[in-house]
């Protein structure tokens, strides 16, 4: 049962980790490499992701710049930046993209707190799937006479007290999004 439970808290932990990552991509007031990881630059018939083409530093709070390996790289990173959903207007300047990033409106500030709530609704869904594949495992091997119905009943208490913990912890993090992106 051990076993279970630690997977269970393996799995958790994944779905905290993959709800940050989301929270990474979503737009803030400040500038943050993790704004490009899903911008994909088409480059010699390969899809790949702009850190992978040029160097993306934050030299003030709402800039990118955008420093690419091979000059010719310039003008596609451009387009697949202009192409993204992130509506920024990349400025060109021959050997480097910078991207200002403008204040958000209130309105926008309203709209992103929206899409934190939906994939923190996506992560607590995850969360309690995982609940919901031990709690079935469980009850089989109960089914199969391996464990007592007292083991069972205890592994599932168990269970549960981890899901509670991991929806407070990713209530948390989804609580710090909202905080940053109201932050004026």
């Amino acid at each position: 049962m051990d076993t279970l439970t630690l997977d269970a808290k393996q799995k958790m932990e994944k779905a905290i980790e993959a709800t940050r990552h989301e929270y990474s991509t979503i737009r803030t007031g400040r500038a943050t490499p993790a704004l490009l990881d899903h911008v994909r630059v088409d480059y010699y018939g390969s899809e790949l992701p702009i850190n992978q083409l040029a160097t993306v530093t934050v030299p003030e709070s709402r800039m990118l710049v955008i420093t690419p390996w091979d000059k010719a790289a310039l003008p596609k990173i451009e387009r697949a930046i202009l192409t993204s959903d992130l509506n920024l207007t990349p400025t060109n300047d021959g050997s480097l993209i910078r991207l200002e990033l403008p204040s958000l409106t209130e309105e926008r500030r309203k709209e992103l707190g929206k899409l934190v709530h939906k994939r923190a609704e996506e992560g607590r869904v995850h969360i309690r799937n995982v609940r919901r594949d031990v709690n079935e495992t469980l009850d089989k091997r109960e089914k199969a006479k391996e464990l007592s119905e007292d083991d069972v009943e205890r592994g599932k208490k168990e269970v549960q007290k981890l899901t509670d913990e991991y929806i407070k912890k990713l209530d948390e993090v989804t609580e710090q999004k909202i905080a940053e992106i109201m932050e004026v």
